[in-house]
């Protein structure tokens, strides 16, 4: 990361103002999906859910990501692709982790047929893929990058790893997962989750670099 002060702009925001704009684009996209379920036989089904979302609705407007008001997550990541792309984060350690991890749970997934839609199971791998995700969306970025995205994305990439080092304990405490195959996953986890630690002080370092303790 660079140095440079003047990489940072009064118009950044900090790791609290992404949080609670990206909050505020989860709890849309859940209302967005509840209505399309309730609506989704209605004969002007567009036209209503976005007037219960609060868009301006024309004939035209047929695409979710068209509509003002919502960005999904998919929409950022593409806002962001000129951030550095995805080819150098997966020639990162961290991301060679995160596909150890997947492999490692598919395998285990695979070799239990009672394991596939275990509730349990199905958050340590979904959770696990989540935190590779947020990974992903926060460090495919260069020096010119927004910190304070790159430390919500981290922040929430922690969640997710957190979120499956507690399905892993609920899976060994129901039995499902023995001593050896617990400790491995708890090891892939934390050594992932470990990392993610390091790289939220490493861009708070450099927020204050830039800004001081601005947003802290």
């Amino acid at each position: 990361m660079s140095e440079d002060a003047n990489n940072f702009s009064e118009e950044d925001w900090d790791e609290y103002q992404w949080e609670k704009f990206l909050q505020e684009q989860d709890r849309n996209t859940e209302k967005y999906f509840g209505l399309l379920e309730k609506y989704v036989d209605h004969p002007d089904r567009d036209e209503v859910i976005a007037c219960e979302m609060g868009w301006d609705f024309s004939p035209d407007d047929r695409e979710l990501e068209e509509f003002p008001g919502f960005v999904c997550e998919e929409e950022i990541m593409d806002i962001t692709e000129h951030r550095g792309g995805f080819e150098e984060f997966s020639r990162s350690p961290i991301y060679k982790d995160t596909l150890r991890l997947h492999r490692w749970i598919h395998n285990w997934i695979e070799s239990d047929k009672h394991l596939s839609g275990h509730p349990e199971a199905i958050r340590f791998a979904a959770r696990s893929a989540v935190c590779g995700a947020k990974l992903a969306a926060a460090l495919c970025g260069n020096d010119s990058t927004e910190i304070g995205m790159t430390i919500a994305y981290l922040k929430r990439a922690l969640k997710a790893a957190n979120d499956a080092l507690d399905a892993a304990a609920r899976l060994a405490d129901a039995g499902l997962l023995d001593k050896r195959r617990a400790a491995t996953a708890r090891r892939h986890v934390f050594t992932i989750r470990n990392r993610v630690v390091d790289f939220m002080n490493e861009y708070r370092r450099e927020w204050r670099k830039r800004c001081g303790d601005s947003g802290f």
